[in-house]
């Protein structure tokens, strides 16, 4: 494999990956690809992918829940990435938006935010399970003043960590990029 292409929703997004993924995944090649939304993506997810002619790539698209249902959701992308001749392609869902991954890690949140108050959220019933908090960005807004997309974006991508992050999308997300490259990702304490 060469590289891995993301094929993403948003910048914060690309901005959270392009720093996290090289403390996972040290010299993985990859390129994040930003769309301008949900439907933006989803518009070009079949014309990349019958478009790309780099061999050996594999493709992964990631995109927010926001509500909606995740299998539903999933199958649609899917099938666009099908309908682009690319079975092959992985996809992810950050439920409910990539927001809930840093809930998933309490103790990166307040390091990131220097918000001590922030380590213990995740006793919070509301905060338990962080794939299921509705509009988790707005959440940490309330919670974290300072907070902003794409400022904690680069702020939490590299102390986002899978041994202690309790939110399954997460790490279903880490688990299908080992899948994918063959490689595991650096567990870091």
């Amino acid at each position: 494999m060469s590289r891995i292409v993301l094929l993403i929703e948003e910048y914060s997004m690309k901005v959270l990956l392009d720093s996290l993924l090289p403390c996972l995944f040290p010299n993985l090649e990859f390129l994040c690809v930003p769309h301008e939304g949900k439907n933006d993506l989803e518009r070009s997810i079949p014309r990349k992918l019958r478009a790309w002619r780099e061999p050996g790539v594999r493709f992964v698209v990631v995109r927010d829940n926001d509500g909606a249902n995740c299998l539903a959701l999933k199958a649609v992308l899917v099938k666009l990435c099908s309908d682009g001749g690319r079975d092959d392609t992985l996809v992810r869902i950050a439920c409910q938006e990539l927001e809930a991954w840093y809930f998933g890690d309490p103790e990166s949140l307040a390091e990131a935010f220097d918000e001590p108050p922030l380590r213990t959220i995740g006793n919070k019933a509301r905060f338990r399970d962080p794939d299921s908090v509705q509009q988790p960005a707005m959440a940490l807004a309330e919670l974290a003043p300072r907070f902003q997309k794409v400022s904690g974006a680069r702020a939490m991508g590299p102390r986002l960590t899978p041994t202690r992050n309790t939110s399954r999308s997460f790490l279903a997300f880490v688990a299908g990029i080992e899948r994918i490259t063959g490689r595991k990702a650096e567990r870091r304490n």
